[in-house]
Parts: C-alpha cells; structure tokens; sequence
C-alpha cells in the first residue's frame, strides 16, 4: 500500500490541519527535538510496524514512513496494530498486538531497542501474557518504581496485570469493569498522569460504528491498581462525535507534551463519515486542557479544515522555515 499525505495538512505559519496520517490506531511521543508517530499497519501486508519523523507536528503528514521492525513469523506479522512505545532506563520498549490473520490469533508483543533512538534498532523481546488468550492494544502503565499492563482481553473488555520489568507479565490478569455508553468494546486504553492521579482513557462502541468515543476511569495517589474498586469510574462520555464538525468515531487515543512541556495534546483517530465503516479512520491531535477539579478536559472533535496552533515550542514546518531564510 502507497500511503500518501494530505495535501491541506499545513496551515498558515504557526499551525497545522488534521489528518497527521491516513491510518488508526495512533501513538505519538516527542523526545529530543522530534515527534515520533506509528499507527496500525492493519491494512499493510509488509509484516512491519512503522514511525514517522519530524520535527514539526506540521511536517508528519508527509514524513515518509520508517520501518522499525520487520517480522517474517507467519502467527505474528499480520493485523500489527495500537502500537505504543516507551523509554525506560535508556532503552525504548514497543508494545504491539499482532496475529496470524485471523480474529482468534491476535495476542500482544513487545520489542526492545539496542539504545535511545525511537527508531531502533529493535530486537523481538517476547510474547506478553497468555499465549492462547485473545488479547489487543496493550500499554504501559509506570506508578512509581512498578510496572503494569493494561490491554483489551476476551469479549473486548479492560485487564491489568503486574510486571516484574518492561517485557514479562509476572501476575493474573485483573478485570476492571468499565461503562461506557454502549453495551460493546472496551479498548484502546491510554494513561495520564496529573498531581499523582492517573486518568485510564478507554474507548467503547466499536471503531466502526460514529459512536465510538472516550471514557474514564481515574486512580487516586497511591493505590493499588491491581484492585478494581480503587479506580474511579467517571459517569459521562469524555470526548465524542462532533456532526457539526463533520468528526465521527473519535477514539484510540494516546497523550503528548508539547515540546516545551507547557502543553497536554491528545492524539487519536477519526472520520469524516456517520456510516458502519473501519475505512477511512485518520490519526488527528489536539490541545486539550484541565478542569477545575482536575480532570482533562478534551473539549470536541475539531473539523479537518480547522487551522489548529502548533504546539508550544514547536519550530514550524521545515516548508516555513526554509521561506523565512529566504
């Protein structure tokens, strides 16, 4: 598959328009003068995660996509999906779901870098939990010197376990019960953190459906995650279809600083389209801000043609600067 850039994704000096990739499912971190960004590689039958590279939240569009890793084992190289990547003592962890095609065969994996580049190289470390357990989108949970995997198990529904380091589940898989507007899916799950409390985003209602949307459950300081009744469970949606906008199915999201770390963005996909549809699901970021109680508040889905302000500390578009030297 050619993957092409959309061509209204810069917007006047300063901003950026939506979409930042034609694919779902996405995670974006800034580390060291760049935003790295992989999304789901579900429709690409190169067996292969990839990242985009910019040094502008307005040049990933059209980054050309790096492979990071290349998988020839038949049971693992397809339907690569929600990855997430992490930096831990020096070194970048990759967490992925991936399966053998079919729907029973997705499990969760995770890679290992040889140093701190984003970009590897990386070494398979391993299978994550239960091998013949149906199980996708795992992240990584730190609290302190401890280490916990969050993922979406059987019947699509949100688990945690403990971990003795960054690739070995070393305890039982907890249930944590969620609502979430709609009897299906609980998925996606994403993790801020905030004055000691942890915010767990979640998505429910099925990807392909324009109800897909962003719930919450949040973790008091100092409790044990491993017991269910110690999260909180907010009563309401977070984050929704916006018709007026033009934006359905807002969800799979993950979190980013802006690179002067004065800011919070999410960053998740979307589409243009209120039909029962997985096509078409684009990866879009936005500032979001904080409630007087302390909880995000991430506001509405913004329309592809929305001039958004580039994060702060953000260069520019190599395109602008280039211009301004001139």
């Amino acid at each position: 598959m050619i993957e092409h850039a959309t061509a209204d994704c810069a917007g006047d000096a300063g901003t950026f328009r939506n979409p930042l990739h034609p694919q779902p499912d996405p995670f974006l971190t800034f580390y060291e003068g760049n935003y790295y960004l992989s999304t789901s590689q579900s429709t690409d039958q190169c067996g292969c995660l990839r990242m985009r590279q910019a040094s502008s939240l307005a040049d990933l569009a059209a980054a050309e996509p790096i492979t990071v890793w290349l998988d020839d084992d038949p049971s693992r190289n397809q339907d690569m999906w929600a990855p997430s990547f992490h930096l831990i003592d020096g070194q970048w962890y990759f967490y992925y779901t991936a399966g053998d095609g079919s729907n029973s065969g997705h499990r969760l994996y995770v890679l290992r870098s040889e140093g701190p580049d984003p970009l590897g190289p990386y070494e398979f470390a391993g299978l994550l939990g239960a091998p013949d357990v149906w199980a996708i989108d795992p992240e990584l949970l730190q609290l302190g010197d401890r280490l916990y995997l969050l993922w979406s198990g059987p019947n699509n529904l949100l688990h945690i376990a403990p971990m003795s380091d960054p690739v070995t589940v070393c305890g039982r898989a907890v249930y944590l019960p969620s609502a979430g507007g709609c009897p299906e899916v609980r998925e996606a799950p994403a993790t801020i953190q905030r004055d000691g409390t942890t915010y767990l985003v979640y998505s429910t209602c099925d990807t392909g459906k324009p109800d897909y949307q962003l719930w919450m459950h949040s973790l008091p300081p100092g409790a044990d995650p491993l017991v269910p009744a110690n999260w909180r469970q907010h009563p309401n949606v977070l984050f929704t279809r916006n018709d007026a906008a033009g934006v359905f199915g807002p969800g799979s999201n993950g979190f980013f600083q802006s690179p002067d770390g004065t800011e919070d963005w999410i960053v998740y996909h979307a589409k243009e389209t209120d039909e029962y549809t997985y096509e078409e699901r684009t990866t879009r970021a936005q500032r979001f801000t904080w409630c007087a109680d302390g909880t995000p508040d991430f506001g509405e889905p913004l329309s592809l043609d929305t001039d958004i302000a580039l994060p702060s500390g953000d260069p520019g578009s190599e395109t602008s600067r280039q211009a301004d030297r001139v």
